[in-house]
């Protein structure tokens, strides 16, 4: 049953989240272009928290391995932080036996209404 639940509002996320894009960015460059810079913070965020917490570890074990403070950690793992670097995220991965694989895929380009 609950996961019934939670299948609904995942379906009823989606839609409001498809509405909103649409209605509120989706013809406007600019807002693509911020909105998809959000969007990769938030999952870079996300997948630090994973890995983290997949790893048994708390903010401050992963600060200690990584020879940092809980707060950066606590930063990395927010959605709205900005300021990742490659050597920073390297040094997670290392901490956590992993390592990263950076890609370059195209981006969607808008079709002009005729």
């Amino acid at each position: 049953m609950a996961r019934e639940k939670q299948q609904f509002k995942s379906d009823a996320r989606q839609f409001a989240y498809k509405r909103y894009y649409k209605r509120y960015i989706e013809d406007d460059p600019e807002r693509v272009a911020s909105f998809e810079d959000e969007v990769a913070n938030a999952e870079l965020a996300a997948k630090i928290y994973d890995l983290r917490t997949r790893g048994g570890l708390s903010q401050r074990e992963l600060a200690e391995l990584v020879r940092t403070t809980a707060s950066v950690i606590c930063r990395l793992e927010n959605s709205g932080y900005e300021g990742h670097s490659l050597s920073m995220l390297r040094r997670i991965a290392t901490a956590l036996n992993k390592r990263i694989d950076i890609r370059f895929v195209p981006i969607k380009r808008q079709r002009k209404a005729a």
